[in-house]
């Protein structure tokens, strides 16, 4: 079966059912929701997580948000909502999960990330796994960063390149790490560009964001081999990478990364 071709950004109209079934539709998809409502919670004094006021209310972009798992919760909180992603049969879905959550006046905007107008800024910018399917993910931050509000918040999620690594040393597939050659086969949910969290926080500082969260997303769930067992205790697998998605060094072998990213109210 022949390599993903890595030369433009990936659009996944050929993947919104695998991605019903195969993430949101399983506990990795749970975990992963799990991590990102603890570390709002924490971190992002927004509704639902404390009481919606007029005062509170926030223009959110959700970047590349595909169906919305995240994103329109907080719609139908109360906040508004631009939903951008590059397929069409992925904001269908994010329509259908829209009406059955009763978020109303979501924005939905069929167009590249890069193409959205530069002239409207958010208070929120949601970038969930995203990053690693585009060409340029530093360019992708930049361009975020530009439509961010002074005081704003980023939320970026990005499937770790260390991880990947790991995954294929604990396989044995040593000629794959040797040559350092991850591509996966076409039509698979491995990234074209996995990222080194290194490399994501430099990018984040050199434009003079302060760091307030960074977790892990499954930091253990994917590296138990037998299936049957990936699959036991759901409950206790939540609340355990929940204890260790912080801490280093279980934190920088999750599958994903979340960096929760503030912008200065006054830029250098």
């Amino acid at each position: 079966m022949p390599k993903q071709f890595s030369g433009v950004d990936r659009n996944f109209d050929d993947l919104a059912e695998r991605f019903d079934r195969n993430i949101y539709g399983q506990l990795k998809g749970k975990i992963r929701l799990a991590v990102l409502h603890r570390d709002f919670a924490d971190f992002l004094p927004i509704a639902p997580y404390v009481p919606l006021t007029p005062d509170k209310t926030c223009n959110i972009l959700d970047a590349g948000g595909g169906q919305g798992q995240f994103s329109l919760p907080l719609a139908a909180a109360g906040h508004s909502l631009t939903l951008c992603d590059l397929s069409q049969k992925m904001l269908s879905k994010a329509k259908i999960r829209a009406a059955q959550l009763g978020a109303e006046g979501v924005r939905y905007i069929h167009s590249p990330i890069q193409s959205l107008p530069e002239t409207v800024h958010y208070d929120v910018i949601l970038c969930h796994a995203v990053m690693e399917w585009v060409v340029d993910p530093q360019a992708l931050l930049q361009c975020l960063w530009h439509k961010i509000q002074p005081g704003g918040y980023v939320s970026i999620i990005f499937y770790n390149h260390h991880a990947l690594v790991y995954k294929n040393l604990l396989r044995a597939n040593y000629k794959k790490v040797i040559a350092a050659d991850y591509r996966a086969s076409r039509g698979s949910l491995t990234p074209i560009n996995p990222i080194e969290p290194e490399q994501v926080l430099g990018w984040a500082d050199s434009l003079g964001a302060e760091l307030l969260c960074h977790s892990g997303i499954r930091v253990f769930h994917d590296y138990i081999l037998d299936p049957q067992s990936r699959q036991q205790a759901p409950d206790q697998v939540i609340e355990l990478e929940l204890s260790y998605s912080r801490r280093p060094p279980f934190r920088d072998l999750g599958r994903y990364v979340h960096l929760l990213l503030r912008k200065p109210m006054v830029e250098d």
